[in-house]
């Protein structure tokens, strides 16, 4: 037969192949962040030293030559800067890598004194610099006479509501939350099934659990990174205007979030009813119901009542881009600069808002 081989020698295979692995990831953090420092050293010099001709403005686009230049030049920059085994990537990934922890360098009077930790520093204080451009920020006209007269004109309108459109606006109101609440009803079931195989894991037990499990954490988080009111928009134009476009767009966010929290969750079950249940033979789908879910049914309840809250406050935002309810209210008299009328909606919306978070807070207190 052939023998086993011992726990030193397994280590020592699972050691080497993740400083194989780490060499590759610390080369792209490196790469990016020279990038990085390279196009952005770049972008703020030509702004500095050609200031656009409207004020505000912003500078010339870079070309398509230039473009490529700065990304081969931070590829190669990024190559050589991770040959070092002090540079911001190796060291990153050397203190997130369980395996490599203890042999992370440590080099001497600190990380922050070394020339790799003030070329991070620089590439912050660039960070901070290129904000402050690209944001156009405008303390004058921030408090400038006109913008202050401005602002007051607003509030004061805002101070006083007209009343005489509660009737509506308390209806629009009711839509906006049956609208957050249909949207996390039909995303619950959903989030709940698809949780477990985004769940590493439950799916690392088979080349075609691990399969299905990128394939669902890639989708979820593709669907979470667009906002909902893009898919708002989207719903607008695919089943016309209305609150059922804005239920559809709530659905769709409330989905690729609750399948991150749940699956997140079950991510840290404790294992030991999971092998307790496994010894008796049960099979998969009997060791996820009687071992995982009685874990997780308490938390799944106060993510559900978070989500719903989240949701309410959402649909106010996704009305202004046709979505239904209050928001389609509110964008409409903010067009026709009828503040007074505005501020009546506030008055709806700030109340309700209160009001749910201080239930869900109650009632996962509750639960928790």
């Amino acid at each position: 037969m052939k023998p086993l081989p011992d726990a030193r020698a397994q280590h020592t295979d699972r050691v080497r192949r993740a400083h194989g692995a780490a060499r590759w990831r610390a080369a792209l953090l490196d790469g990016l962040l020279a990038w990085y420092i390279l196009g952005g050293t770049v972008w703020f010099l030509r702004w500095w030293t050609h200031p656009p001709a409207v004020s505000g403005g912003a500078p010339e686009a870079f070309s398509p030559a230039l473009h490529l230049g700065l990304l081969v030049g931070g590829v190669l920059l990024g190559l050589l800067w991770s040959s070092i085994r002090t540079s911001p990537g190796r060291m990153a990934v050397a203190r997130t890598t369980p395996l490599l922890r203890g042999d992370a360098p440590k080099p001497a009077g600190g990380f922050w004194r070394t020339w790799h930790g003030r070329a991070v520093l620089y590439a912050l204080a660039l960070t901070l610099g290129l904000g402050l451009r690209i944001t156009q920020v405008d303390l004058y006209a921030l408090f400038s006479r006109e913008g202050l007269a401005g602002a007051r004109r607003i509030f004061e309108a805002l101070a006083q509501p007209n009343l005489s459109i509660a009737g509506v606006v308390f209806d629009k109101m009711v839509e906006t939350i049956f609208v957050a609440l249909m949207a996390t009803v039909a995303a619950v079931p959903v989030a709940f099934v698809l949780s477990f195989a985004a769940a590493r894991n439950l799916s690392r037990h088979s080349a075609g659990a691990m399969a299905l499990y990128s394939l669902v954490r890639f989708l979820a988080n593709l669907t979470r990174s667009i906002e909902p009111v893009l898919w708002a928009i989207i719903f607008s134009v695919w089943v016309s205007f209305g609150p059922f476009g804005g239920m559809l767009a709530l659905f769709v966010h409330s989905v690729a979030s609750l399948i991150k929290l749940y699956s997140e969750q079950i991510e840290s079950v404790d294992t030991g009813p999971i092998e307790a249940i496994e010894a008796t033979g049960a099979g998969r789908l009997q060791t996820i119901w009687y071992a995982v879910v009685p874990q997780v049914v308490l938390p799944y309840l106060s993510y559900t009542i978070y989500r719903w809250d989240i949701n309410v406050r959402m649909a106010t935002i996704i009305g202004l881009v046709g979505g239904g309810g209050v928001g389609e209210l509110l964008m409409q008299y903010f067009g026709l600069g009828r503040y007074n009328e505005v501020g009546t909606i506030v008055l709806f919306i700030t109340a309700v808002v209160w009001t749910m978070d201080w239930l869900s807070a109650k009632v996962r207190e509750a639960i928790a």
